[in-house]
């Protein structure tokens, strides 16, 4: 199927969102294009964003109040993350009262993101504040609105400061985050998925208003990847050390993916010639009909369905035709 063909099933109007992203990313259009303020309304109108919003609760929430991250993966984190990646209307009510939801139950003083809301303060426990939810919860209030907000720059600056980028450490770095609940989350080596929201949020702060600790940060994360070639062992890229990686799936909630990385790393502006396997990978992937499969689904875990496991994808294949079309030079 040629490029074009794929493009109009991409613009097709039952899924608003890819349709939005696909006018706006891969055609470059602007709001100057009627077609383009007209997608992004039908976003709200249409599709599984009224169908999450028709679900909330009254103070901005979803199911249990109080098991806003706990109820994987129908609870309010977990449903904003995925309200910011189909491209919620950031004006809507709706929209503004679940993020204000999360600031005041789940962020903590220090600026991260907490799996538990403190009976005490009311606001995030510090012990169970961890890098993901963090990572996440920074991209998504962005996304939605609230990248000039002193509470998402606090969430940045938390990533600046506490997120590790090594390749394994002899012990547990002192400090804060020396005494977090979480081993897996604060171990002996880096956590994958910390790292890769992490870099995700940080690449989502506008090119001027990144300082300059947001560029180390940057830096140090990217060449964490990079070691891995996204998915493989860093001292031995002969072996996959994140098999999961290797099946493309959306949403992605906590986890990640070759494909989100590569979208991370083509939003950065950067070519390395440590991504080629992973493009490699991704190029295989895509079907004579110019099209990507969604290969891993959370369908029947969430509160709506995105698409079918094992079908054609339209969000895979956006992203992926995404990722080409900035590494169209080396591939």
């Amino acid at each position: 199927m040629e490029s074009s063909a794929v493009l109009n099933w991409l613009l097709e109007k039952e899924n608003p969102s890819v349709r939005f992203f696909t006018l706006t990313s891969l055609l470059e259009k602007n709001e100057n294009d009627a077609e383009v303020p007209e997608a992004k309304r039908a976003i709200m109108e249409s599709g599984a964003v009224p169908q999450l919003l028709a679900l909330q609760n009254d103070d901005g929430s979803w199911g249990e109040p109080d098991a806003f991250y706990d109820d994987k993966y129908h609870g309010t984190v977990w449903t904003l993350l995925l309200l910011a990646e189909l491209g919620a209307d950031p004006q809507d009510g709706r929209v503004r009262k679940a993020c204000e939801f999360i600031l005041s139950h789940s962020r903590h003083a220090d600026g991260g993101f907490s799996v538990k809301e403190s009976k005490i303060t009311h606001s995030g426990l510090p012990s169970m504040v961890i890098p993901c939810l963090t990572g996440n919860m920074a991209w998504s209030l962005i996304r939605l609105g609230y990248a000039d907000d002193l509470r998402t720059a606090d969430a940045i600056s938390w990533i600046t400061r506490y997120q590790r980028a090594d390749d394994g450490i002899e012990r547990v770095p002192e400090g804060e985050t020396e005494r977090r609940l979480f081993s897996a989350c604060c171990g002996r080596h880096t956590c994958h998925m910390g790292a890769a929201k992490a870099l995700k949020a940080l690449a989502a702060v506008v090119p001027k208003k990144r300082t300059p600790d947001v560029l180390k940060k940057i830096d140090e994360l990217a060449e964490y990847f990079l070691v891995h070639h996204i998915y493989k062992k860093s001292h031995s890229l002969d072996e996959i050390s994140r098999p999961g990686w290797l099946k493309l799936s959306f949403p992605l909630m906590y986890q990640s993916d070759l494909l989100e990385l590569l979208l991370i790393f083509s939003e950065l502006g950067i070519k390395d010639p440590r991504l080629d396997d992973a493009l490699a990978v991704l190029i295989q992937k895509r079907g004579p009909d110019g099209k990507w499969l969604l290969e891993s689904s959370l369908n029947g875990k969430t509160n709506v369905s995105i698409e079918k496991k094992g079908l054609p994808s339209k969000w895979i294949t956006l992203r992926a035709m995404q990722v080409l079309k900035f590494y169209r030079e080396t591939v």
